[in-house]
């Protein structure tokens, strides 16, 4: 969990704030929670979050001068919550410094596509090597090698490979693949399986032990077993 996402959660709802961060701990998230404005730009400050999850409609310091104040020093990435939805009002939101705006009653699953979209956006790409039990990828060259054995594959192969490489252990629904590696896609397709089908054939191609697993009813891992 050390090297997970910081998330800063102000809401003064504090069962809204509790469902957010039931639903991002169980996505692998670490985060924090603020109750209203002023906390919230302590919290801020001392932990430095990744991204921050902002009600506009808070005691204290309300969510707009919150968004002013950690533009004056920063570029997290900043999720506006709010149960305003007046356009000139969402303008407001979005001229203060957020990134992002929904409009309550959300859905939980909009809510964390849009934090894992604006967490790609600022997370640096990782060069270098990647290694899983005996499979190595060269991200740098844009290599794949089993047990010392090159392993030829597609740029979409070797995206979906990096994929879950990156995060071994991992169970990636469907939606997540096709969120990351295929976003042209909105969904009902079967481009993942058909590729998984393609990256075993290929690291399986001389008898090794299979590394990406099928977990029913959820999607996919890699993982050495």
């Amino acid at each position: 969990m050390d090297d997970a996402p910081l998330i800063l959660i102000v809401e003064d709802e504090k069962e809204i704030a509790k469902f957010i961060d039931l639903e991002l701990r169980a996505e692998g998230y670490a985060t924090e929670v603020a109750y209203d404005g002023v906390t919230g730009l302590s919290a801020f400050r001392e932990k430095a979050p990744d991204l921050i999850v902002l009600d506009l409609m808070l005691p204290v310091l309300d969510g707009i001068e919150v968004a002013h104040r950690i533009r004056k020093t920063s570029n997290v990435p900043i999720v506006i919550l709010t149960a305003k939805d007046r356009v000139d009002e969402k303008v407001e939101g979005l001229d203060a410094g957020a990134d992002d705006y929904l409009v309550k009653p959300f859905s939980i699953e909009e809510l964390l596509a849009r934090i894992r979209a604006h967490l790609r956006r600022v997370t640096p790409s990782v060069t270098g090597e990647v290694r899983v039990a005996d499979l190595v990828m060269n991200l740098d060259g844009r290599e794949a090698f089993r047990d010392g054995r090159r392993i030829e594959l597609s740029a979409k192969e070797f995206e979906l490979l990096e994929t879950f490489a990156r995060s071994p252990g991992k169970v990636f629904s469907r939606f997540d693949i096709e969120e990351k590696v295929w976003p042209e896609y909105t969904g009902g397709s079967n481009v993942v399986d058909v590729y998984v089908g393609y990256l075993r054939r290929k690291l399986e191609a001389e008898g090794e032990r299979r590394l990406i697993h099928t977990v029913r009813g959820v999607g996919y891992v890699l993982r050495d077993e």
